[in-house]
């Protein structure tokens, strides 16, 4: 699975088929997917982590159900645009795809999308828009971010 920047994963893929982008924290990794056509990001769900054996193959299920050809994964920059340790740990967890991922998500391209305030901006439109109590804002925000990194990544490839 190579890491990609946008230019080259463009000229990957195929014309129709879906993305999926992982929001991974400590605690949860949340996933959506995209339309085939890569229109709409939709959030799917949120996968509790446990050992990472485990939710490498819980999302590698998600990839083979949802024939995804590619992976968009947050990337948690400060707010002055460096890294700092939560990079360091996502970065490690793509490595890990990579390397111990079962066959369906290991070969997959993988492009790094800056995250910066996803959740806030997700929270902010829970809140905003659907007056949504915090205890269904937690089981839904996660995804809701990932959706919000996918939507980012597919305009940048449109």
């Amino acid at each position: 699975m190579p890491v990609v920047d946008f230019p080259e994963l463009k000229a990957l893929l195929v014309r129709d088929g879906r993305l999926m982008a992982l929001d991974v924290g400590s605690k949860t990794i949340g996933v959506a997917t995209s339309d085939a056509l890569r229109m709409l990001a939709t959030p799917l769900t949120t996968v509790k982590r446990t050992k990472l054996a485990a939710d490498l193959v819980t999302l590698d299920e998600l990839v083979r159900k949802h024939e995804i050809k590619a992976l968009t994964v947050g990337l948690p920059l400060n707010m002055d645009g460096t890294e700092g340790p939560r990079c360091q740990s996502v970065r490690q967890f793509v490595t890990n795809i990579a390397n111990h991922g079962p066959p369906a998500i290991a070969a997959l391209p993988v492009v790094m999308q800056d995250e910066r305030m996803s959740t806030a901006a997700v929270t902010r439109g829970m809140i905003d828009d659907y007056d949504m109590s915090r205890a269904k804002r937690a089981e839904r925000v996660d995804a809701a971010a990932a959706a919000w990194i996918l939507e980012s990544a597919l305009a940048r490839l449109r």
